[in-house]
This record gives structure tokens, sequence and C-alpha cells, in this order.
């Protein structure tokens, strides 16, 4: 941490391993347009695919992190599946960095840190050279949650999520090009269904997508006695995850204090005109840092019950933003 202070006017030394992946590629752009402090930047993969990509104008190249010496950098962003943070992550702790990892390895490691700024930012100073970026989901739903749970408090979650194609990767993505052969990414033809089932299946009939959310938001709040209950569901669509969520609060309340918090909050927009059937949906929020609320209203079926429609794009705020901000908070730029 001190380290980063010292280097902030000059820039810092980053790499990204998983480059040329969805996230790797996104997190150039932000980098970019977030102006990130940078002096050099170096680039890996795991060997497939592109071996250059292009940061501030330059051509940088792409090297296979298998048979490349680890460099001495500040700041580690991770986005290569599971394997390659298990294999790699403390080796480049070790050699000065602070590891930002975007897969599940270390989210439920009581010394990682787990963290979406806008919400627990001070978690920042625990780490002890890793810390985890939540699963997109999580950060989609818990960013309007997080006001909410603050003002009123909030008991239970019942999520129903619609996850875009590209939350799996860019191959996945291939699976809704018409007349592709087979074999397919997915176990089911994904063009024109759904997938009713994301992640490995649980003993307890849930799958590790939605233990993820329960685990997760308990961990980001520090509050293990909320509870969450969610079915995450794969839908035909290119970019932006979805979320229809029912929680039960702990306090009365009116749709209108509801939205005035939101309003306030950082991060979220509340885009609700039911007269004009102007909702956030995948195509609106896609490209964009916010999260979007739309129909909230009050729900029947719990006391205190709080319905609304949430809509991010999972591969900006759900995965590289978040790395970003997370980074930002290292070298005290938020």
């Amino acid at each position: 941490m001190k380290r980063l202070k010292k280097r902030e006017t000059m820039g810092l030394r980053t790499a990204i391993i998983g480059a040329t992946g969805l996230v790797g590629e996104k997190l150039l752009t932000i980098l970019e347009e977030r102006n990130f402090p940078i002096d050099k930047i170096f680039l890996f993969a795991t060997g497939k695919g592109k071996t250059n990509e292009y940061f501030r104008g330059k051509r940088i190249r792409v090297k296979p992190i298998e048979k490349t010496e680890i460099p001495e950098v500040d700041i580690a962003f991770f986005s290569a599946g599971t394997e390659i943070p298990k294999k790699f992550a403390r080796d480049f702790v070790k050699r000065g960095a602070i590891v930002i990892d975007n897969s599940p390895v270390f989210r439920e490691d009581k010394t990682v840190p787990l963290i979406i700024p806008e919400i627990n930012p001070k978690a920042v100073k625990k780490t002890k050279g890793i810390i985890a970026n939540p699963n997109c989901s999580t950060i989609i739903m818990l960013l309007p949650l997080f006001p909410i749970y603050k003002k009123w408090g909030i008991k239970r979650i019942i999520a129903s999520t619609y996850q875009s194609v590209s939350g799996a990767g860019r191959e996945a993505l291939s699976d809704l090009v018409k007349k592709r052969n087979p074999p397919f990414y997915f176990p089911l033809t994904i063009e024109r269904n759904i997938i009713p089932h994301i992640g490995k299946p649980l003993n307890s009939g849930f799958s590790g997508e939605e233990r993820k959310m329960l685990t997760e938001t308990q961990k980001i709040l520090g509050d293990k006695k909320i509870k969450v209950s969610s079915t995450c569901v794969r839908v035909p669509v290119r970019f932006g995850h979805s979320i229809s969520v029912t929680a039960e609060l702990n306090s009365t309340f009116t749709t209108k204090e509801i939205k005035k918090e939101l309003r306030k909050f950082n991060g979220v927009v509340v885009y609700d005109e039911p007269k004009n059937a102007m909702y956030p949906h995948p195509r609106f929020v896609e490209d964009k840092d916010e999260v979007f609320v739309g129909r909230i209203r009050i729900d029947p079926v719990f006391k205190n019950g709080l319905s609304m429609w949430i809509a991010g794009d999972n591969i900006r705020k759900g995965a590289a933003t978040n790395a970003v901000q997370i980074a930002e908070l290292l070298c005290n730029r938020r």
C-alpha cells in the first residue's frame, strides 16, 4: 500500500493476466477511459488467441503466462479462469504486486477482501496481497440493494437472474451464432432458449452460481443473518445481466422513499417510467458502468416487501470496472 502511494505520481507498473478475454480487453478500455496512472503495462494470456493488444494507441505484445518470467509490478489484474490464479496469483504477490482477481478462487477466503468500492471500500486496507472481485450478478444485485439495506435493513432476498451469454466468456458467445455446428459451449442450445441452471450442481439442489450470491452477499455486507435464495438462468442475450429481486425489509417504507434513496447513491440510476414502459433492459445497459433499477413496487407477499428489476453490464461494472475501481482505492484516487 505504501509503495502504491509513493509511485502514484509517476504511474504504476501494471499487469493483466487474461488480457485477450472479454474482461481483459475491457480492462484495457476502462484503464484508458479513467486515465489510470500506468507507467508500464504487461499483458499475459494462456497462449491461445491474439498475441497483441492495443493500449493508449500503442501495440502491446501479449505473452503466454506459462512460459514467461513474472515481472515486478504494483497491480496485477487476473481474469483468466480459476486454474491460472491458483497457480500464479501468489507468485505475483511475492514479486511485490497486489492482485485483483476476477475468479471465484479467493472469494470465500476469510483472509482475502471481497470488495464493491461503493459498498465496502475500507476493506481494501485488509489486503495481504490479494483482493477478490465479486461475482458479476452479486455486484449488480447489491449495488442498488445496499442503500436500502443501510436505511431500512433487509431480512431476506429472493432473486431470479437472467444472465447474458458473455458471462460465460468469449467462447460461449459463439453459441448464439446461427447455423453453428456442434459441439457447443453450453450443454443445451441457448439460441431461442433459456438454460435454468448456472454453475456446478450442489447436493442442496442449488447451483454454485446461486450459492455465490448468498455467501458473497453475507461477506460484502458483513452480515451472516441476511438470507438469499436465488435462481440463476442463462438467457440468449449477448451482454447485460438482469435480476428480479424481492426483498423483505426490517421496517416500513414507501416507493417514493426508496427511489429517493436510490437516486442519492453513486453508481445507481433509477429508470422507472411505467406509463411509457421504460425500464432497464440488456441493450440499454450495455457498455454502461451504472446499474439501473426499475419496476420498483411494494410486494404483497412479505411484510415490508419490496420488488425491483435491476440490470447492468456484466463485463463492465460486473467485472472490469469494479476491478479498476478497486485499483483506484489502492492508489487513493477515489
